[in-house]
């Protein structure tokens, strides 16, 4: 595969360049060293394009979990408490897992409510995901995940990883597509969101 497009939000790549450029060589090497082509094994059922051999997102998907994996890049789940007291929220973020809690407890919360969020793989506090799922999916990715992570502390930097529109066009109907969420997220101006990222759209 090779990376047709690529934006950088907050400096995102900017980032990687300077503090991490070996790893950086190592995520554009995992991605050019998968054949895409012979993840082309979905019989496609849709009206329009019946019979039609598409790419399979979950063979891809298996692919990059093997290849990234096989580097030492690792799932991480950070975990935490929700709160819908603002006057809480600013304190509550800035406290470790393990006292979060306690501090809900004692500022008249009876039942704190744990939660948590997992992302693909992270490796020295660089977050990347690999996404061929739907619109909502990509949109949770970068302006939720990859948001809450950085607050947390766990990155410096999220890299979301989707196809573009001409290999979205050889797949089932919905998937995302790199130049639509590019703009989505310019459109939402440059600061926003709030945590420094990079968008690559792949294609074989």
């Amino acid at each position: 595969m090779k990376i047709a497009q690529k934006y950088s939000h907050l400096n995102g790549e900017e980032y990687l360049i300077v503090h991490h450029k070996e790893l950086y060589d190592e995520i554009i090497s995992t991605i050019e060293s998968i054949d895409a082509e012979s993840y082309m094994t979905k019989v496609s059922k849709e009206k329009t394009m019946r019979g039609k051999l598409l790419y399979s997102p979950r063979a891809l998907n298996r692919a990059f979990e093997e290849k990234f994996s096989q580097l030492g890049w690792n799932e991480s789940r950070y975990k935490y408490y929700v709160t819908t007291r603002q006057d809480l929220l600013t304190e509550l973020i800035s406290l470790p897992y393990a006292k979060q809690k306690q501090f809900l407890i004692e500022n008249g919360i009876d039942h704190p409510i744990s939660s948590y969020k997992q992302t693909d793989f992270v490796k020295d506090q660089i977050a990347v995901e690999v996404q061929f799922g739907k619109y909502a999916f990509v949109a949770f990715d970068l302006f939720v995940k990859h948001l809450l992570f950085y607050s947390g502390g766990v990155i410096n930097v999220g890299i979301e990883v989707l196809p573009t529109k001409t290999m979205q066009a050889q797949m089932s109907s919905g998937v995302a597509y790199y130049e639509g969420e590019v703009y989505n997220v310019m459109r939402h101006g440059r600061i926003n969101p709030p945590v420094p990222l990079l968008i690559l759209g792949i294609e074989s």
